[in-house]
């Protein structure tokens, strides 16, 4: 077949083998097409070279043409069916390779074992060639026994540790860089002495920046600054001043920068940290002769206004390099964060950028880490209130899954309240909070949503954006730093928001009021056990919207008059029950101010007049007088339109020789007080509600 050739294989016998081998094969008359495919099927395995003018390379390619003995004993003895036709050796290179013999004059073997034991030697060699390689075998050694505490008996370890400084002294800075020996170090520094630990801390003077940069040796930063030594933080702080804006960009670095700022910086310090973000000449040049240092950038841009752009451009854009970069997580970018957004002008192209900064993450981890530190759930907030209702809707959005995280956190349920407070469609609002918050809207409740409730109402901080709506922005239930940012977010919210403040409250009321009362007319018994649960039924109740079905709840509140669980009865007898049902008695809040009673929202509650029947029929009245509740006996007499007054008057009357002994501070015996115990009743001056009751009987 012209313009086709086979690739000739050299065999060892000399350049002349083709012609060898063609020799052997023997003449037959065949037809062209016939002899080609005869010969194709006899060599089917023979690859073929689509070139006329390829030389023959001798190149082993997988087949090999016998030699010319070969081919001799093939035509004298072979039996094959194609005989005539020598067979290529098929796999010839790999048998080749897997006899191939071993190079023993080089000292090279094909076992693995000796081989594995060999480069082990030469591990072996390599650190023992190493400085200190000795020292560190050592301490890895004592290192080994030492970190199991509990299987180191007290004496043993004090023998350990004092081998361990001897070696490690002198030469720390040769320990801490190293992933294995830096381990070492730390171990010594967790049984050191406050001396030793400040010996290592001065040994290491100057190579801290480089510790936080490692990998490894960063984590003996921590271990030197968890004792809360002023010396030694003193000495790692300031060799990170000058180096913020570059370590806080580092991967390793940027963390252990953000602990020491978080964790044990001073004031002064974190002032000194901070400023740096504001532009290179802050790191530069201190603020020196000053008695404090600020960190605020409202005061810096008061002193230096002309230095405004640089600042808020250099602060901008450290901002976005570590939001892009996702390291959204550093309490110092929450904080530098806030101070950039409490310097742009309102409505300014600077702060619609900076709010779409705040929504470009699309995984949302940036306004999730800002919900939770307090400087970043200002942040928010301001957000919130700044944005315009399609920013609220989706910041909203990325907080689905995290509402009962945000309320039970001391900063998230701050970013709670500002959406109660600013976002106007309240049907938005009550669909992405209150599910994840209280359950499913229902009086029927199921067991799971019971019990989180239970603990939400008891919690301090989750009781908050509960409570929130029925009390407002009022000390009963918040802090003045969350008083305080309220505040800040009502004076924005006047220019951004269009419904009217209280038509907003009023409509989440009704969306969470039901759930609410359900649970106080199924758990009370549960909840009059803590004082967050008294004012927890207390709020609830007096601030349900007009016409909420209160009826079961108070009537679970009047059936607690009934128990004879010991429990129920001490806990109905504490100061904080005393005060739920002095407020329920009243049917409102006192208001210090007017020095009246707010009555609550319509229908009026006429607890009064069930809680007297309830007493008057178990013979319990004056037993309440004389007691821990007589302020509650109190509350009745002066409650409007209630409607036992002279028969309690009466009442009263012929129990004055009880009334007066409580008055004095005598000990009466109180049947509900748990196993008929004797309690005194009062302080050493006496009942102060007994004192008031007499008054009273005078008055009638």
């Amino acid at each position: 077949m012209s313009g086709i050739k086979r690739k000739a294989i050299h065999s060892s016998g000399g350049p002349d083998q083709s012609t060898k081998k063609q020799k052997a094969i023997p003449k037959k008359t065949l037809k062209p097409h016939a002899a080609a495919r005869d010969l194709e099927t006899a060599t089917d395995s023979d690859p073929i070279v689509e070139s006329d003018s390829t030389e023959h390379s001798g190149d082993d390619d997988g087949v090999s043409w016998p030699s010319d003995d070969e081919s001799k004993s093939q035509q004298d003895g072979d039996n094959s069916p194609h005989e005539g036709v020598p067979l290529p050796e098929i796999s010839a290179k790999k048998d080749s390779k897997a006899r191939a013999p071993t190079n023993e004059s080089n000292g090279l073997s094909t076992s693995s074992k000796e081989a594995h034991a060999k480069q082990k030697a030469l591990a072996q060699e390599r650190k023992a060639a190493k400085p200190n390689a000795e020292s560190i075998a050592r301490t890895k050694k004592l290192w080994e026994r030492l970190r199991r505490k509990s299987h180191v008996p007290l004496e043993e370890r004090k023998k350990l540790v004092a081998e361990l400084f001897d070696i490690i002294t002198g030469n720390v800075k040769d320990f801490v860089l190293k992933h294995d020996s830096v381990r070492v170090v730390q171990t010594a520094i967790k049984y050191a002495n406050r001396d030793q630990r400040r010996m290592i801390a001065q040994e290491l003077k100057g190579e801290y920046r480089s510790l936080a940069e490692s990998r490894y040796a960063k984590f003996l930063l921590g271990k030197l600054l968890v004792h809360d030594d002023k010396e030694i933080r003193d000495l790692i702080v300031r060799e990170f001043y000058g180096h913020v804006r570059r370590l806080i960009k580092h991967p390793e670095a940027s963390w252990i920068l953000d602990d020491i700022y978080r964790g044990v910086a001073t004031p002064s310090q974190k002032a000194t940290l901070l400023r740096e973000w504001y532009g290179a000449e802050f790191a530069i040049f201190k603020a020196g002769g000053k008695a404090t240092v600020t960190r605020e950038l409202k005061s810096i841009l008061e002193e230096h206004p002309e230095k405004r752009k640089p600042i808020m451009h250099a602060l901008h854009d450290l901002i976005n390099l570590l939001v892009q970069k996702k390291m959204t997580g550093f309490t110092m970018l929450h904080d530098a964060m806030l101070q950039y957004f409490l310097n742009v002008p309102a409505g300014a192209a600077e702060m619609t950028d900076y709010i779409e900064l705040l929504k470009g993450d699309e995984e949302g981890d940036l306004l999730k880490n800002l919900a939770f530190t307090k400087s970043g759930a200002h942040v928010v907030c301001l957000a919130l209130a700044y944005g315009t209702a399609k920013d609220r809707k989706q910041i909203l959005k990325v907080y689905k899954g995290t509402i009962e995280a945000l309320a039970y956190d001391a900063n998230g349920h701050q970013v709670l309240l500002a959406a109660y407070d600013v976002i106007d469609d309240t049907v938005l609002t009550s669909k992405s909070i209150f599910p994840e918050l209280i359950g499913k809207s229902s009086t029927d409740l199921s067991e799971p949503q019971t019990q989180s409730l239970l603990s939400a109402a008891i919690h301090l901080n989750a009781r908050i954006p509960i409570l929130y709506l029925f009390v407002g922005p009022s000390k009963a239930i918040l802090r003045t730093e969350d008083i305080e940012l309220l505040h800040s977010v009502h004076q924005i919210r006047n220019t951004t928001s269009k419904k009217d403040p209280s038509t907003r409250r009023a409509e989440l009321l009704t969306h969470i009021s039901p759930t609410l009362l359900s649970l106080i007319a199924s758990n009370a018994p549960s909840l009059i056990q803590s004082s967050f649960g008294c004012q927890f039924i207390t709020e609830v109740l007096l601030s349900a919207p007009a016409g909420s079905d209160r009826a079961p709840a108070l009537s679970a509140i009047i059936h607690l008059t009934h128990a004879s669980d010991p429990a129920t009865t001490r806990a109905l007898h504490e100061p904080s029950a005393g005060r739920m049902l002095k407020s329920l008695v009243q049917g409102g809040r006192y208001n210090p101010q007017t020095k009246r009673v707010d009555p609550a929202p319509p229908p009026a509650l006429r607890f009064h007049d069930a809680l007297h029947a309830s007493l008057e029929a178990q013979g319990k009245v004056l037993e309440w007088a004389t007691g821990g509740n007589s302020f509650v006996v109190v509350g009745m007499l002066e409650a409007e339109g209630f409607s036992a007054e002279g028969a309690l008057g009466e009442r009263l009357r012929e129990g004055k020789a009880a009334l007066e002994m409580a008055a004095a501070g005598a000990t009466v015996e109180e049947g509900g007080g748990g196993g008929g115990a004797a309690r005194k009743s009062g302080r050493e001056k006496g009942n102060r509600g007994a004192q008031l009751l007499l008054e009273k009987l005078d008055e009638l």
